[in-house]
């Protein structure tokens, strides 16, 4: 029986392969992981006799850790960072991909994918299981190293048992129960039926274990109190923060109605649900206090142990938001970037990394293909509704406007001023000085214009003091930046493949300025503003909806929005309604992260998933003798350079997305052919090999 991908054969060599890091060491891998390799290999007697070689041996594994940004088709590369397979988050509602050279264009909204093709986070190719073996190498061998440090062993123990338990979470939320590896195993044993799909169960225990017996052997947080424990050094190692927040993660998502409900997502009568491999078996509320608890113990662990606390999240044991230096939109806007981007901001829980630069000539990055249309996740109309005004009041169509009508509807500013969206969805309009455009605000979530760009949006942001400005964003038809990439056919609007704009709105997520350009880019793995929001998620399902508001107020007053409860007082006694107020306000904080698409998945959201979606065609409207007219040409240009005072009145239009149209969009949320999406299908090639792996539901 040969278990290549889960199993390696043995071998004395331990060529890595990998090719970035987790850190900021000058790691050597591969034939170069020693100064001289002997022989051309490296040996775990060369490996394991040296503790430099030793830390580097780990910090190797650390490259196998799983990166949310497509960066790369380079071959050896996992499957998940490949520019040609794509994001979790472009299977949502939040966005929309728009080149057909993805997988998600064409195997996942055709509805056509198998279980002879490989799946987004991939079960055989994307360093899973590599990671997973030398962890369990480090930790069968670390008795062996001279000279080793008795604080660094049980680090390097510790951070093994840390790496297991992520890469496992990472097939476990995307596949269910996994084979149980506890060892080292040589691919010659000959009898491996104990290696078939653990239950949902053993499989959740497992990684808890791995955690609670790593977390006290960690340092809380690389604070940099001493040279050898600062951030620059050791960014990106695992910590007991992180194993305390990855912990209650993984019991959040095991607690959630996919795994902890009276009946299997697919109707129970499936091989995988009969033994539990999908599923628990049945709804236990313990598992939800349990879920509590773990938030909780994080929390008490930074010194935040009461979750009504008014100063929850403004200054714990290090882990903390970041928080706005004054209350403007722009402010708060620097608040919410700098929070998930700067290296040593305190709301990163663990981050990853790869040796590629960011952003530079003729490198396979985000900055690059975002700039050209291929990594084109398009904000979707249903994205940019999540996004409430800028005192945090539920938006709503009705309140805006549809025509360059003002409404009824006003709110307050940033400067406390009342202002009403005159044909504007976004900013007020434009106060002028003669032709002049002095000031004008913007009248939604900040967080908005840091997850989408829109129409009207200043273009250039001095990323070292926050602040907008210069000229704006043409996003309507004819304008500098759609051109005619929106345009009405027959009287139908269509959006064009390969294009940034393709729905009315561009990506602004993780699209950096270009002091970030030459330097490593870490994807966020777990966040102090998202350990908030799963607090208050286990709150509201344990009952405790006051505490609940308060975790996620906490998060939406950092960007200058009011509490929830203000606007509507039912969240205080409903908690169904508040649970789905808090999952919007996750994907409004957490955008571009993968947490909508678990969402999604993990509370069995079919409507989300049948949902038609839509972008936003913008007809620019100006005044001809008393009459609001179309207007199809750009501003910058001739119309600016004539004097003309910036456009503030539009004309929006929802269009429904047609390039490419899911087929999900057409299906009844309640078909088993939808539900099977809940997960991932097994790859037949590992079930044919009859070591005990069943096929998920419906594949």
């Amino acid at each position: 029986m040969k278990l290549q991908h889960i199993i390696y054969a043995s071998a004395m060599a331990l060529v890595s392969g990998a090719a970035f890091t987790a850190c900021t060491d000058d790691v050597k891998v591969g034939d170069s992981f020693v100064e001289k390799a002997p022989g051309g290999t490296v040996t775990i007697d060369t490996v394991f006799n040296s503790a430099e070689y030793t830390r580097q041996f780990l910090t190797g594994i650390y490259g196998m850790q799983y990166y949310g940004l497509p960066f790369s088709n380079a071959s050896g590369l996992p499957t998940s960072q490949n520019h040609y397979w794509g994001k979790l988050d472009a299977l949502t509602d939040c966005y929309q991909i728009h080149w057909n050279g993805t997988a998600i264009f064409n195997s996942y909204y055709s509805n056509t994918l198998s279980a002879n093709d490989d799946p987004l986070i991939s079960f055989i190719n994307d360093k899973v299981w590599a990671a997973v073996r030398q962890a369990y190498l480090l930790l069968e061998n670390i008795d062996r190293v001279p000279g080793l440090a008795e604080a660094d062993k049980k680090s390097y123990i510790a951070e093994a048992k840390c790496l297991i338990a992520a890469r496992y979470f990472d097939l476990f939320s995307v596949y269910g129960g996994l084979p149980i590896i506890d060892k080292v195993y040589s691919g010659t044993e000959g009898d491996y039926s104990h290696l078939k799909r653990a239950t949902v169960e053993e499989t959740v225990n497992y990684m808890v274990n791995l955690l609670d017996e790593a977390a006290p052997d960690l340092r809380w947080a690389w604070d940099g109190d001493t040279k050898d424990t600062d951030a620059y050094n050791n960014t990106g190692r695992w910590t007991k923060a992180g194993a305390l927040a990855l912990k209650a993660k993984i019991l959040v998502f095991a607690a959630s109605p996919l795994f902890n409900d009276n009946e299997g997502y697919y109707g129970g009568n499936s091989e995988a649900e009969k033994e539990h491999l999908v599923w628990y078996g049945n709804y236990d509320p313990a598992r939800w206090t349990r879920a509590e608890q773990a938030c909780r113990e994080f929390f008490a662990a930074n010194g935040e142990a009461n979750p009504n606390s008014e100063t929850l999240g403004t200054g714990g044991a290090f882990y903390e938001l970041n928080q706005p230096t004054e209350n403007s939109a722009d402010a708060y806007r620097q608040a919410y970037r700098m929070g998930y981007i700067y290296q040593g901001s305190k709301e990163v829980i663990h981050s990853t990394r790869v040796a590629t630069i960011y952003g530079t000539q003729g490198t396979y990055a985000w900055w690059n293909w975002v700039g050209i249309g291929r990594n084109s996740y398009c904000p979707t109309v249903e994205y940019v509704e999540m996004f409430p005004w800028a005192n945090g009041e539920p938006f709503k169509w009705d309140d805006a406007a549809s025509a360059p009508v003002a409404p009824t509807y006003a709110i307050k500013n940033n400067a406390n001023q009342t202002v009403k969206p005159d044909g504007q969805l976004f900013f007020s309009p434009p106060q002028k000085s003669g032709k002049k455009t002095i000031q004008k605000y913007a009248i939604r979530d900040p967080r908005l214009y840091e997850n989408a760009i829109v129409n009207g949006q200043p273009m250039t942001l001095d990323w070292n003091s926050g602040k907008s400005s210069g000229d704006i964003y043409e996003l309507w038809t004819g304008g500098n930046n759609v051109g005619q990439s929106i345009a009405k056919t027959d009287g139908t609007i269509v959006e064009q493949l390969t294009f940034r704009y393709s729905t009315g709105f561009g990506t602004m997520k993780y699209y950096l300025g270009e002091e970030y350009h030459r330097k490593f880019m870490h994807w966020v793995y777990l966040s102090y503003d998202e350990m908030l929001l799963m607090w208050a998620e286990a709150l509201a399902q344990t009952g405790d909806l006051t505490a609940a508001l308060n975790c996620v107020n906490r998060v939406r007053a950092r960007v200058g929005l009011d509490p929830m409860e203000k606007f509507d007082n039912t969240l205080t006694t409903d908690k169904s309604k508040l649970i789905e107020e808090i999952l919007r306000e996750r994907a409004c904080e957490l955008g571009m992260s993968n947490n909508r698409y678990y969402d999604m998945i993990r509370y069995k959201r079919t409507d989300w998933m049948c949902k038609e979606l839509h972008g936003m065609k913008i007809t620019r409207l100006q005044n001809v003798m008393g009459e609001w007219l179309p207007n199809y040409n750009p501003y910058i240009g001739t119309d600016k350079d004539n004097g003309l005072a910036e456009p503030d009145h539009f004309k929006y239009e929802k269009f429904t997305l047609q390039n490419r149209r899911r087929v999900m969009w057409d299906m009844d949320p309640n078909d088993l052919k939808v539900k099977k999406w809940f997960l991932f299908p097994l790859p037949i090639t590992e079930i044919n090999k009859g070591y005990g792996l069943i096929q998920n539901p419906g594949w």
